[in-house]
């Protein structure tokens, strides 16, 4: 029972029968000038198409990279090199990978604002507002924390950085495709996708750049990808994630619905069956459809998630970009979480491939695997 589509989704097969050609031999270089070169350029500029389609944004603004990391590199680093501004704005819950980036250029000598966050991990857009100076370059807010599921308030926090001429940045990896974004109506100026979170296949990602736009490229060499992405393009995998993009975009509302109500079971049931634990995370229509996440006072997440390993279900603790550290949760903190209380913090993040059985299961296993280990903790 896969209850971990947060950290990775599996590619869906329909994605696989689409890069299998692509794999097998056949297929040219997308700069080359041959016909196989062309054919590989329209299969390039299809998925292009595909990407764009998700969000609502021109076609010709989507850059293909590796992975939604260097895309969030690209954005944060390639617009601050370009900009005259030495500020920028973003928040306490972001990705590790936003927020190295902003401590990077604090290195450099740029101010960065991190704004803090309710008891829910919402951002309030005033805060942001107040944030913003006369040289503030960027603002780079997420559309949600992939660790405890809020969903943030872009709409608001684009049109006020439209309004102050301030380029707007938004990692929507958790939510595209499972709630609406449209680039024109957030006001957003770039904007980061992950392949693998659409069941794409991994390395493959995707930032998009409002014409206009202008940064200084991370990765210099053949000019691939309009000089901002050098390298010979991962044809197969920018092929499947286009497909991706489309069927998410296709199968979306009813995908959402379904997860939505399987959600909600797993959640209520597992907080009646857990005594004392609490949801992390806004609740309702404030939450990314397929995002469960609690804390579990006295107990260990790690002996909880390998205890059910051994039963068959995989989750997790949080983010597994950053559980390598092995310190406290980031986003736990900001939203007033202690030390103490996150290390019992469960998350399940349910997928294309979850049915009733596995809630079932999950909710019958999980208070047993709890009580078994609170018996066993010292007193």
């Amino acid at each position: 029972m896969y209850l971990d589509y947060a950290a990775f989704s599996p590619v869906d097969p329909r994605v696989v029968a689409v890069m299998r050609p692509f794999l097998e031999g056949g297929v040219g270089n997308p700069g080359a000038q041959h016909s196989l070169g062309l054919e590989a350029r329209a299969s390039l500029d299809g998925a292009r198409a595909k990407v764009a389609r998700l969000f609502g944004g021109a076609p010709a603004g989507v850059i293909f990279t590796s992975s939604a990391t260097e895309a969030n590199n690209l954005a944060i680093r390639g617009l601050a090199a370009r900009a005259d501004g030495r500020h920028v704005v973003t928040s306490a819950i972001e990705h590790v990978s936003v927020l190295n980036c902003c401590r990077d250029l604090e290195k450099q000598g740029f101010r960065v604002t991190y704004v803090g966050v309710d008891a829910d991990g919402c951002v309030d857009p005033g805060t942001v507002a107040r944030a913003l100076a006369d040289d503030t370059a960027l603002v780079s807010i997420t559309a949600a924390s992939g660790e405890i599921g809020t969903l943030e308030p872009v709409r608001e926090v684009g049109r006020l950085a439209r309004e102050r001429g301030v380029p707007f940045h938004v990692d929507a990896v958790g939510a595209a495709g499972r709630v609406p974004l449209a680039v024109d109506d957030a006001h957003v100026d770039l904007l980061t996708l992950s392949s693998n979170d659409l069941y794409g296949p991994p390395g493959a990602g995707a930032l998009w750049v409002r014409p206009g736009t202008r940064l200084v490229p991370l990765i210099l060499g053949g000019g691939q990808e309009s000089g901002y992405r050098s390298g010979t393009e991962n044809l197969p995998a920018i092929v499947g994630m286009g497909v991706a993009a489309d069927l998410a975009r296709a199968e979306g509302a009813a995908e959402v619905a379904r997860l939505r109500a399987l959600r909600d079971r797993l959640l209520a049931g597992l907080l009646d069956r857990l005594p004392q634990a609490r949801a992390t995370g806004a609740r309702g229509a404030g939450r990314l459809p397929h995002h469960a996440s609690l804390v579990v006072p006295g107990v260990k997440a790690e002996a909880v998630l390998l205890e059910l390993d051994l039963r068959g279900v995989a989750a997790s603790s949080g983010s597994a970009c950053s559980a390598a550290t092995g310190e406290p949760s980031h986003v736990l903190r900001a939203i007033g979480v202690s030390r103490e209380a996150s290390e019992g913090a469960l998350c399940f993040t349910l997928g294309r491939w979850t049915g009733p059985g596995d809630i079932d299961f999950v909710l019958d296993a999980v208070p047993a695997v709890v009580e078994r280990l609170r018996r066993l903790a010292p007193r």
